[in-house]
């Protein structure tokens, strides 16, 4: 599969005015990425047993402050975007180079940078910048370039370095979030799928030496989700708390701010990672499938809006951004319900957290700019600021 299409073309020159852009905006997009943060602060204030505060008032902050980001992003040049990807990626990779030397630890992981008025998690920033990356290298290629595997070692050493990065903090979550999402690209561009193939028979083939690279609490997360009970009150306790809160829910839950297992505290992080087994028991499996359904439709928005870009570039990014935050989703969901390990994801717009909170909704400024960009006509090969 390739979106090789219409891109032996100069650029033309395509100027919107503020009006144009703001009756571009897609409005609909917002709102339903804005409901499911409703959902999130009402989530929050029930796990802070009905107050505010710790939670829900500190993410309500970061929504604004991130909704001005969107639409500030939302109303650039999607030139400038595509000028200044390499930029952008390179910035990310200094601040994960700096968290190995700068970083702060928290949680048993040296994830973040205390910049002094905020700590910053540059993986976070970098699920972003890879996508940009990626989709400013393809966008100038022909399908028998992206065929070549000369032409494929510059993106793979995009993916590569950033993830080994990641890999040291330790956070295998956003690492696999990487790779998946760069995979995904590579297939759009139209990379052979027997290059996957061996590249998958090959990562199996090393897995005993993946398996001794990993850290101790990586390994017993792994055992943990093979055999949860083996450690009831120990490392399983999570998953098997998880699964408890998920079931007792029934199908039209216990009510808002009746939920047992969340407010007796018997759900540890039950505002981060677990926050969707919060969801679960208080509304049930109505309630549960409702925020599915909006996920669902707040994706296909994203690769509607992929779709009808007629430049290459925009449609990359619209479709690695989009699925980024698939990926956000299906991690989780997939965690909680014991389906994957325990690695750390946070669900969506809805689990408490500043740093993903603001890359999401950077991410969705990028996705709007591509949807009221959309006539705009990039070359193939011409430099991006030529017409």
């Amino acid at each position: 599969m390739s979106f090789f299409k219409d891109r032996n073309c100069y650029l033309k020159n395509y100027n919107l005015s503020l009006m144009d852009k703001i009756r571009l905006f897609s409005w609909p997009f917002l709102a339903l990425i804005c409901l499911v943060v409703f959902i999130g602060l009402m989530l929050l204030y029930s796990a802070g047993n009905g107050n505010w505060d710790p939670w829900a008032s500190k993410q309500f902050l970061r929504f604004l402050m991130s909704l001005g980001i969107l639409f500030f992003i939302s109303l650039t040049n999607l030139r400038l975007w595509m000028k200044y990807a390499y930029v952008i990626y390179a910035m990310a990779l200094i601040l994960l180079v700096g968290v190995e030397f700068f970083g702060h630890v928290g949680m048993g992981a040296q994830r973040w940078l205390n910049l002094g008025f905020v700590k910053v998690q540059p993986s976070e920033v970098m699920k972003i910048a890879l996508v940009l990356a990626l989709a400013r290298y393809f966008h100038g290629a022909s399908l028998d370039e992206v065929r070549s595997i000369r032409f494929m070692i510059p993106p793979l050493m995009l993916m590569g370095m950033p993830v080994a990065l990641i890999l040291l903090q330790p956070d295998l979550g956003t690492a696999l979030m990487l790779v998946f999402a760069s995979v995904a690209l590579f297939f759009l561009v139209g990379v052979q799928i027997w290059k996957f193939v061996v590249v998958g028979v090959g990562g199996l083939i090393s897995i005993p030496v993946l398996w001794m690279c990993l850290h101790d609490y990586q390994k017993q997360r792994v055992l943990t989700f093979l055999n949860p009970e083996s450690d009831p009150r120990g490392a399983g306790y999570h998953i098997m708390q998880s699964k408890i809160t998920l079931g007792s829910g029934g199908v039209f839950g216990k009510g808002f701010m009746e939920g047992t297992q969340s407010r007796l505290n018997f759900l540890p992080e039950k505002q981060t990672d677990f926050i969707f087994t919060v969801l679960s028991e208080e509304f049930g499996l109505v309630g549960s499938l409702f925020l599915l359904f909006l996920y669902g439709v707040i994706i296909a928005y994203g690769f509607i809006i992929g779709l009808r870009c007629n430049n290459f570039f925009g449609k990359l990014l619209a479709f690695g951004l989009t699925i980024n935050f698939a990926l956000y989703v299906f991690i989780n969901m997939g965690m909680v319900m014991g389906l994957m390990p325990v690695v750390g994801v946070p669900l969506p717009l809805v689990s408490y957290g500043g740093t993903a909170m603001l890359t999401l909704f950077f991410g969705f400024g990028l996705i709007e700019c591509v949807n009221i960009n959309r006539e705009m006509v990039i070359g193939r090969r011409g430099s991006i600021d030529d017409e």
